[in-house]
């Protein structure tokens, strides 16, 4: 795995993106803004999911007049995001701690200027989120809805912002489909140092979304690339942040927490191995140390990988083995297995703590 790419390091609310700071996991509501009970609910929740910040939808000025009340209900930092209506991240920067545009659908520049000017007096960082479905006539009509053209979109608009004396700005370079997004992100990484959004916008539900970010956000991890991230789920809260800090974690960019290694499923496994790993991951879900362990289902993997776990169950036939670091330290009935097993994560956990 590639170190992580060095950037400049930008506040959204208290929440650090980019230079040294952990790469955070974020989310979007889907209720009505202007709804703020239906609002500060979503965020609520995703709060307790664990996200580091939260996105709005701000589409119409009732929206943007409600964020007020939505922030002094919330302790995420707040981020407005804005398509088309330039006035209405006027008015969403008097309340928000980020404006998230898109510089291919706000129209002339001068209303761009206005953001950026409201920006400046708050202190507000903005997200510049190109989008390959959206791109601006200029570079849609040069390149298409590719690579190139997200990235002389991104380009083009940082530019235009660092101009004004504006350099607080993240950027997210998003399609569709892993291979642009991927490609994009990679195209753009060497030309300048702002903080990376990484997402693959409109992935679908939570089975396709989860193989489309896991591929493509994995890839630009394991790259070195990346500041803080969304997983697009379609009708999700907390499974985007869950899935999110999965591959945060399984990428090896975050060392938090329970590596679980169990064996697939076949013939040979001995005992309930599904039942035994699903509770395992209930049982262990509270602990932060980093730690691999390992619940196997027969002899023949479960030896070998027990030598490499710091924890290790390896079943049998009706009983099995509870090992640490490779040393076998009991050997007891299948039904007592489990409880022992967790007993040994705790007290190695605490001991590394």
């Amino acid at each position: 795995m590639k170190e992580r790419i060095p950037t400049k390091k930008i506040y959204v609310g208290d929440v650090a993106v980019g230079g040294d700071a952990p790469i955070s996991v974020q989310s979007m509501t889907y209720s009505d803004t202007h709804n703020v009970e239906a609002t500060v609910e979503q965020i609520n929740r995703l709060h307790f999911a664990g996200a580091d910040m939260v996105r709005v939808a701000v589409p119409k000025m009732e929206d943007a007049l409600a964020l007020k009340a939505i922030k002094e209900q919330i302790s995420l930092p707040l981020i407005a995001d804005i398509h088309f209506n330039y006035k209405l991240a006027l008015e969403a920067s008097k309340w928000v701690d980020c404006i998230r545009i898109n510089p291919g659908n706000i129209g002339e520049k001068s209303r761009v200027k206005d953001i950026v000017k409201a920006c400046q007096e708050r202190n507000l960082p903005i997200r510049i989120g190109v989008n390959a479905g959206s791109l601006e006539k200029e570079f849609d009509d040069k390149y298409g809805a590719t690579a190139k053209g997200m990235v002389a979109s991104a380009e083009y608009n940082i530019k235009f912002l660092e101009d004004l004396g504006f350099s607080d700005i993240k950027v997210s370079l998003k399609a569709s489909d892993v291979e642009r997004t991927v490609d994009a992100y990679r195209m753009l990484r060497p030309r300048n140092h702002y903080p990376f959004h990484l997402g693959v916008t409109e992935a679908g539900t939570i089975f396709h979304a989860t193989v489309k970010s896991s591929i493509g956000l994995g890839a630009l991890l394991l790259d070195g690339i990346g500041d803080t991230m969304r997983i697009s789920i379609t009708g999700e809260l907390e499974e985007e942040i869950r899935v999110g800090k999965a591959i945060l974690k399984d990428s090896g960019r975050v060392k938090e927490g329970l590596n679980i290694i169990s064996c697939p499923t076949c013939g040979r496994i001995e005992a309930d191995l599904v039942s035994a790993v699903a509770e395992v991951e209930k049982r262990t879900s509270h602990i932060k140390t980093p730690m691999d362990v390992s619940v196997m289902g027969c002899v023949v993997n479960a030896i070998g990988e027990a030598k490499h776990a710091d924890v290790a169950i390896a079943f049998g036939k009706g009983s099995g083995l509870v090992m640490v670091k490779g040393d076998v330290v009991a050997k007891l009935p299948e039904n007592q297995l489990v409880d022992r097993f967790v007993q040994e994560v705790e007290a190695f956990a605490t001991k590394e703590a």
